[in-house]
């Protein structure tokens, strides 16, 4: 999608949307040092009923839609290996102000995020520990990103519906795959998410289960980020650690479609070139583990640590640039 049809697409999303009221193997075992306490689910955020009538002599005002530069910018292109090189955490466009604007529009809830994904996003381990206390986590010489943990609050421990052990891109499109006590019929797990959850933005990180088929890869994750677009949901990209199909394309696709479309980037693969094995087990596929202790510096020197730290100085990042609008 080019950046004039980006631009039609959400103005005409928006604009219908007012009209109309509107694999994965077992991990390591690690216990934490304390207890975990029973948590109930995170609760449903949706939007506030509209009135059902009006007053005659009420008149509303027409809502407005962001507004739609007259030339829009040319996108940045990238050679073979280029993506190898964008930074950890990304800047906030325009693009993603204003999809950001029109799900608030929408009535999407600034305080909430999903994640949509496989098992790495499934698991408790990838941020869970921010939805349970203090006690569970030291921010250490990040302690700054306190502010964006206490704004997500009850978003980081959620067990989304468009995350699960063994989905591929595919998959979080199909309603075959969504859980029909949760969902509604014929709903996608990524519909079936956005509906309950009704978050301002998603976290996508995809590509580790689609190494067998890699064909279709590109096709459903635009699709993933049209209908995420859709929704007024701003969709952020991210890499991953692993190279399983062995000649990085999944993550050059990754970062060649958020580039394509405007949208953030967390360069995921980038955060662990450093660590010992590039933060991989011996299968090359599933991350090291260390608690989200970062007064430690030992702990940085793990995959989950530095996947849950630099999912926070991305949601920081958005929360700054998106919230002060």
């Amino acid at each position: 999608m080019s950046g004039t049809k980006m631009r039609f697409w959400l103005v005409f999303a928006g604009t219908a949307a007012l009209m109309w009221s509107a694999g994965c193997a077992p991990q390591p075992t690690v216990a934490p040092a304390a207890q975990l306490p029973q948590t109930s689910a995170a609760p449903v955020n949706t939007p506030a009923a509209l009135p059902t009538s009006t007053p005659a002599s009420l008149t509303l005002p027409a809502p407005t839609l962001p507004p739609v530069p007259a030339v829009p910018t040319a996108r940045p292109t990238l050679g073979t290996d280029g993506w190898k090189e964008l930074p950890v955490i990304p800047t906030v466009s325009q693009t993603a102000r204003e999809i950001y604007a029109l799900g608030q529009n929408l009535g999407r809830q600034a305080r909430a995020f999903s994640k949509v994904g496989d098992c790495e996003s499934r698991t408790v381990w990838f941020l869970g520990d921010f939805d349970l206390g203090p006690q569970y986590y030291n921010l250490g010489p990040y302690a700054a990103l306190q502010d964006t943990v206490d704004y997500y609050q009850g978003s980081f421990g959620r067990l989304s519906q468009a995350a699960r052990p063994g989905f591929t891109v595919a998959s979080m499109l199909s309603p075959l795959w969504a859980d029909r006590k949760e969902c509604e019929p014929n709903e996608s797990p990524l519909a079936c998410e956005y509906r309950q959850h009704n978050p301002a933005l998603a976290l996508i990180s995809v590509g580790t289960n689609d190494v067998a088929r890699p064909d279709g890869f590109e096709k459903n994750l635009r699709e993933v980020i049209e209908r995420t677009l859709e929704a007024g949901i701003v969709p952020v990209l991210a890499t991953k650690a692993d190279n399983l199909e062995g000649n990085h394309h999944l993550n050059a696709t990754i970062a060649r479609l958020a580039l394509e479309y405007d949208l953030p980037l967390w360069n995921f693969w980038r955060a662990v070139q450093d660590l010992p094995d590039q933060g991989l087990q011996e299968d090359r596929a599933h991350l090291t583990w260390s608690p989200n202790d970062y007064a430690d510096p030992a702990n940085l020197r793990r995959a989950w640590p530095v996947r849950n730290l630099t999912a926070l100085q991305v949601l920081d990042a958005l929360r700054q640039e998106l919230s002060a609008d």
